[in-house]
């Protein structure tokens, strides 16, 4: 194990040779930094020092202390911060992910778009819009306002993550509740659900949202 001491010296060594291991600790530090690295880039959620600490020493079994976890996390964020890398390491939320640098937000937004509309058919669409305006709702409620079976729409709903379980009904049957999730924000555009459109809003001849896949 490498004291705190030597852990300092690592990331100080790190940042002037670069990505090369030359220096000792510097090789025991790559290694911790490639290990950490794929804990963050295998999570979709920020990931707790405390929890990076805790799986590297459950899956190394040797004592790994937090100052060592944070020494290769500096190191990895000094490393990515580099004018040639399109993403960064980021602490967030009590944790660390890799993001997409602001540079390329835009970009990175209208792709998820195109291919988020593209791949929702105008059932999902429609079940979406009732999901949004009417949340939480049951499945026998979207189907008895489409007038259809709702089970594959809201089936494609779920696994692109734009709709959630978000519970119970207290009806006859308990029938599980569904509403919107933040990454349907995100696909709207919109930083709350207040900001979704009024009905008024809507032109009478509009009977449709989205575009209906060919």
């Amino acid at each position: 194990m490498v004291s705190d001491g030597k852990a300092a010296f690592a990331l100080q060594t790190y940042a002037i040779s670069g990505a090369r291991c030359k220096y000792y600790p510097v090789p025991y530090l790559c290694r911790m930094k490639q290990h950490i690295e794929a804990i963050i880039f295998a999570s979709p959620q920020p990931v707790p020092l405390t929890e990076i600490v805790s799986v590297l020493t459950e899956a190394l079994q040797t004592e790994i202390n937090e100052a060592e976890v944070q020494a290769a996390l500096e190191a990895s964020r000094a490393h990515y911060r580099e004018e040639q890398f399109p993403f960064e390491l980021v602490e967030i939320a009590g944790g660390y992910q890799f993001m997409t640098k602001g540079a390329h937000h835009h970009v990175v937004s209208v792709h998820l778009k195109q291919t988020t509309k593209k791949r929702l058919s105008q059932a999902a669409l429609e079940t979406l819009a009732i999901v949004a305006y009417k949340q939480p709702v049951t499945k026998s409620d979207l189907e008895e306002i489409r007038g259809v079976n709702c089970d594959y729409a809201l089936q494609k709903l779920l696994e692109k993550e734009l709709v959630m379980i978000s519970g119970r009904s207290e009806g006859p049957g308990r029938p599980l509740l569904y509403a919107t999730t933040d990454k349907f924000m995100d696909y709207m555009g919109i930083n709350s659900l207040n900001d979704l459109p009024k009905p008024k809003e809507f032109k009478e001849t509009e009977n449709s949202v989205g575009t209906a896949e060919q």
